[in-house]
């Protein structure tokens, strides 16, 4: 009986704190994801978080996705991550590690919990393979994001005085064989493209890219068309960095609709190659706090400036 209870609680708070290895056991034996907010005792659990843990655990239900707290000095098995000042998130499926987050990154944090839902969904009801990992990022330094620079080998990096903005070529652009226009036009037009690459995205992915949207009736169609195909991601910033990257990515895509682009903008890149929504050819971020939150979604490893211009938001950018 005693058993029976401590896995209730487990299952109904979000604060359990693992104290003892009895608990880490029986805490990491849950069925379905759980997700281990390692801390310091010196600073506490990563507060910013909690409200974001409680919110996904609504929206998923409670029988697959369990969230714990536990410092690192009371638990032999996190002897490692002891004096480490950067928040470490480890994800735990059948006992075993399969992700690990650092930094209190929200959008990264819901991805990495989404991705690794439904691949425990699969493992369950389709008996596949568990991707387990070890956590080879872990050293005798300490590790105290971000104050620590980089040596300039990671190829997603970038000048900290330069802002940027993430741009994509939707899918329909794509499939129509339109990505290389649409690349030189914004080359054209004074952007310079620091990242570039094609994907296809994932449903996790653009139900968390467009969760503002969540409540509208169009929501579940521009999900599955964003899923639909490859797409084409960009960063770009400006050639100068003279001017607001935000307002002139959004000037160049052009009005939402393709429709209204084609009377109000006919150059732009909507009027060109949008045909009618959701298939209007190109997404941008609204302004730096959306550029911030995208990029941290799609590109989690990029670093950009936190210096970024406000934008007005006169019109939404999907």
């Amino acid at each position: 009986m005693g058993s029976k209870k401590k896995e209730i609680a487990l299952q109904v708070s979000l604060k359990v704190n693992i104290s003892t290895q009895e608990l880490w056991e029986e805490m990491l034996s849950s069925k379905g994801l759980t997700v281990v907010d390692v801390y310091q005792g010196w600073c506490g659990p990563c507060k910013p978080v909690v409200s974001l843990f409680q919110k996904m655990r609504i929206e998923v239900g409670l029988d697959l996705l369990h969230f714990a707290l536990a410092e690192a000095d009371c638990l032999d098995v996190l002897e490692k991550y002891r004096g480490r000042c950067e928040p470490t998130f480890l994800f735990y499926a059948g006992g075993q590690l399969v992700a690990v987050v650092r930094g209190a990154n929200a959008p990264l944090l819901q991805k990495t919990i989404l991705d690794q839902l439904e691949a425990e969904r699969k493992v369950l009801a389709e008996g596949r393979e568990r991707n387990v990992i070890e956590d080879e990022a872990l050293s005798g330094e300490d590790e105290c994001f971000p104050h620590e620079k980089d040596d300039g080998e990671d190829e997603d990096m970038v000048s900290s005085e330069k802002t940027c903005t993430l741009a994509i070529i939707k899918p329909d652009a794509v499939a129509h064989g339109k990505t290389e226009e649409i690349i030189m036009k914004i080359q054209e037009a004074g952007f310079d493209i620091l990242t570039s690459e094609e994907r296809t995205m994932t449903e996790a992915e653009m139900r968390l890219f467009y969760q503002h949207r969540a409540g509208e009736e169009a929501f579940e169609k521009l999900v599955h068309h964003m899923c639909s195909g490859p797409s084409h991601l960009l960063i770009l910033t400006r050639t100068e960095d003279t001017e607001d990257v935000f307002a002139a990515w959004r000037t160049l895509m052009g009005p939402c609709d393709p429709n209204v682009a084609r009377r109000e903008q006919p150059d732009s890149l909507r009027a060109q190659y949008g045909t009618e929504m959701p298939f209007n050819a190109v997404h941008g971020s609204r302004d730096g706090e959306d550029a911030g939150r995208e990029l941290a979604l799609l590109f989690p490893s990029f670093k950009f400036s936190d210096k970024v211009p406000e934008a007005s938001l006169d019109h939404e950018e999907e």
